[in-house]
């Protein structure tokens, strides 16, 4: 029978780094208390988990590859929020966003999660960031907790073969 191998949500060793933006804070404030709370629910000590803000989504890439190739962090959680307008600026924000963090999540060295919504309307953010859709920085935490630990299992079973 195949072996599974998966993350847990247990707090693993290591510290978590949150990077937000500060542009649409009344956003992404609720996504960042979301990510902590998920954080400290699940055993990850307060004095683990530290915030890094830049001014806007577009600057999350930089900001996450230099804190995940630091090697300080277990885990990297990228928390922003980029609500379509009249003009093409949210596609080439969303697009560079994504497409940077996902290259970002691809090589490095800890877990790194995406919790950057892309949102039509500002209801459809506000839905996102706690109160009808759930809390997507909580979601984002959780996926990277769970990633840090499967990233430690891998190791493991490497070890044991």
């Amino acid at each position: 029978m195949a072996r599974v191998i998966e993350g847990f949500l247990t707090p693993p060793q290591g510290r978590f780094a949150l990077c937000v933006s500060r542009f649409n804070g009344f956003i992404t404030e609720q996504l960042l208390r979301g990510a902590q709370d998920a954080l400290l629910r699940h055993g990850v000590a307060d004095g683990d988990i530290d915030v890094f803000r830049v001014p806007g989504t577009f600057e999350l890439p930089g900001l996450v590859r230099r804190v995940a190739e630091g090697g300080q962090y277990a885990g990297v959680v990228a928390l922003g929020c980029v609500i379509r307008g009249g003009t093409p600026h949210f596609e080439y924000v969303a697009g560079e966003v994504s497409k940077g963090i996902g290259q970002i999540a691809l090589t490095a060295p800890c877990a790194v999660s995406f919790g950057v919504l892309t949102c039509d309307t500002v209801e459809q953010a506000v839905d996102r960031a706690g109160v009808k859709a759930g809390n997507k920085g909580a979601d984002a935490a959780m996926a990277c907790l769970e990633m840090v630990n499967l990233y430690a299992r891998i190791a493991e079973v490497g070890k044991k073969r």
